[in-house]
């Protein structure tokens, strides 16, 4: 029994992971299409495309994935989804933002509502959180592509604000519309990059106990599960 006991928790974990990357796939998938659909479908015409196929490539999206994606934008034009950014409280009142493309508004805030109370929160009206935050642009590169001391030059050169070491990845951070000419720049050393978007950075970060963190996490993993919901910024430490 307990070998049939470990192979239950061996696919019930399997099982967890390939829904969560199915739900990480269907967002990106969702951007490529939206962003074909808005711009040119060859990426390198349409910044937006490119940054979304570059997403879906970190996440180990396969390629027919990502062509299915461009060429759904062809026969989506019924489809009209729209970006919106909703904001509220969570739990101990950090702020929280989150980035939405729906295709129904009514349904995604009815649902992020919902999501906000039971967890101790709010959603409040936009503006209410997110005076806490910055945006900047946000160019992440995986540290297996390049040298410290080489992406720290190249980010300067860039016209870059700050180069910052994480544990796994390099954080180039730049004004956010000046994102893509500094990326540009850096496209001619660096071929690979895990991410280039407009993130909203917090000021001020509230610093959460034990029992916090975890209502936090609760929180943002069954937020995130949301199919409206695309991401998800907060001022929790």
């Amino acid at each position: 029994m307990a070998g049939h006991s470990h192979w239950a928790g061996i696919k019930h974990k399997k099982g967890k992971a390939d829904k969560q990357r199915s739900a990480i796939f269907s967002k990106l998938s969702r951007e490529i299409t939206v962003a074909a659909k808005l711009g040119d479908k060859n990426p390198d015409m349409n910044s937006r495309l490119r940054s979304a196929i570059q997403a879906a490539r970190s996440a180990n999206m396969p390629k027919d994935n990502i062509e299915r994606a461009i060429d759904k934008s062809s026969i989506a034009e019924d489809s009209n989804f729209e970006s919106i950014r909703y904001e509220g409280f969570g739990p101990a009142k950090t702020a929280v933002i989150v980035l939405s493309l729906t295709d129904n508004k009514n349904r995604t805030a009815s649902n992020l509502r919902t999501i906000f109370q039971k967890h101790g929160g709010s959603l409040g009206t936009q503006g209410s959180a997110s005076h806490n935050f910055i945006q900047q642009g946000i160019i992440k590169i995986n540290k297996e592509q390049v040298e410290e001391e080489k992406v720290f030059n190249l980010a300067i050169d860039a016209g870059a604000n700050e180069c910052i070491f994480r544990e796994y990845y390099y954080e180039i951070q730049t004004d956010k519309d000046k994102i893509y000419d500094v990326k540009n720049i850096m496209e001619k050393e660096i071929s690979n990059f895990i991410s280039t978007d407009i993130e909203w950075t917090s000021i001020n970060k509230i610093k959460l106990n034990e029992e916090d963190k975890e209502k936090m996490i609760k929180f943002l993993e069954i937020l995130n599960s949301d199919d409206d919901v695309q991401k998800i910024f907060t001022n929790a430490l």
